[in-house]
């Protein structure tokens, strides 16, 4: 038999995924772990199939993009010495600098580039092979977190956030990576970041308590989170009549998630209040406040938060409890494309890229595995 190169290698094993019958959901009783395997399969080969010579993905001057594809890869089971894996882990070993971050040349990304690319190496590091490189990105993200370095005072409404560039203001997005990506470094939920990082994440809630000085929460008081409080505030989903900050799925998600990482209990009255919101508002056929935009990213992070939750079973607020796993695997199913990838027709927040989408779609299905990886 001739010799074939990697990809020519990866184009036959996805034929033969992709020649297999496209998983249905007719059956009465679909069998979950398989079509969550079979669904894992075909994701991985499309990535596969995806990747550029470099290791890159969809631009090699974005590089999270490149690092959520290969975190993604990891956290549903590839071996760190694939071929596929060592090359996009060299592409992004590349872009370590000498501050200790690992982004773009000129990136406003940096704390998002830096969170991604910590998960995946962290990932990967099986043998402590990186080790240097992770403890160098844990220390450069802390140097990003907005605190007394930047004179914010702890009553600060940025205090304690991440954001874009050094000096824009933080938010709840760029804070949850932050605190992701040095939870997997090995922070306890005492660290001073993460302790720091949660003063932020309260005051990004709907929520009128001693833990939130800003004025927005009176006007909403619902228990959900929004975007950030810093700057004058902003919500993705816009503001209500009186000058609040609307609640939305993606974020709630995210801030309660952010909270348990920094060692809130579920007795806490922020986590309560959070819990009840997603209860009052669970759905998979969209992301809750702001419909079908960032819906993959939210599919991520619901996934995530409910499995650190320890919710099995997530019950609604009219009482219906809802296998979330088997449910979410479902949609998952009928939303994938025949070649194994999946993309949002609501084309913001890079949602329009299928290698980002489906790097979104297998971290989710990651936490739907009940076997293990």
């Amino acid at each position: 038999m001739p010799a074939v190169s990697r990809r020519q290698f990866v184009a036959l094993i996805a034929a033969v995924l992709f020649a297999a019958p496209q998983v249905g959901l007719s059956a009465a009783e679909p069998d979950v772990a398989k079509m969550t395997q079979e669904l894992r399969l075909k994701g991985l080969a499309y990535l596969k199939l995806a990747q550029s010579e470099d290791g890159s993905w969809s631009s090699p001057q974005v590089p999270g993009i490149t690092a959520l594809a290969v975190y993604a890869m990891l956290e549903n089971g590839a071996n760190p010495d694939d071929p596929a894996v060592a090359s996009s882990l060299k592409f992004l070993l590349s872009h370590k600098r000498q501050d200790g971050g690992f982004y773009a040349e000129g990136s406003s990304h940096k704390n998002y580039e830096t969170s991604i690319i910590l998960l995946a190496l962290v990932a990967a590091n099986k043998d402590g092979r990186h080790d240097a490189a992770i403890k160098a990105a844990d220390g450069f993200l802390r140097g990003l977190q907005w605190d007394e370095g930047d004179n914010q005072k702890p009553e600060d409404p940025a205090y304690g956030g991440a954001g874009y560039g050094r000096h824009q203001r933080p938010d709840l997005s760029n804070t949850a990576f932050l605190l992701e990506a040095l939870k997997a470094s090995g922070a306890k939920s005492d660290d001073p970041a993460l302790q720091k990082a949660l003063k932020f994440v309260s005051r990004c809630q709907n929520l009128e308590s001693e833990h939130n000085n800003t004025p927005f929460p009176t006007k909403v008081n619902d228990g959900g989170f929004y975007y950030t409080p810093a700057a004058g505030g902003n919500s993705q989903a816009g503001m209500t009549d009186n000058g609040g900050l609307r609640s939305y799925a993606s974020m709630t998600y995210a801030g309660l998630k952010s909270m348990i990482y920094a060692g809130l209990k579920k007795d806490d009255p922020r986590v309560k209040a959070a819990t009840a919101w997603l209860r009052k508002h669970y759905s998979l056929d969209e992301n809750p406040g702001l419909g079908q935009q960032g819906l993959y990213y939210y599919y991520h992070t619901c996934a995530k938060t409910l499995a650190v939750l320890g919710e099995d079973q997530f019950e609604d607020a009219a009482g219906k409890k809802h296998d979330w796993r088997s449910e979410l695997v479902t949609v998952l199913a009928k939303q994938q494309k025949p070649n194994g990838s999946w993309i949002n027709s609501a084309d913001r927040w890079y949602e329009g890229d299928p290698n980002l989408v489906t790097a979104y779609a297998l971290l989710a299905l990651s936490q739907c595995d009940r076997s293990g990886k």
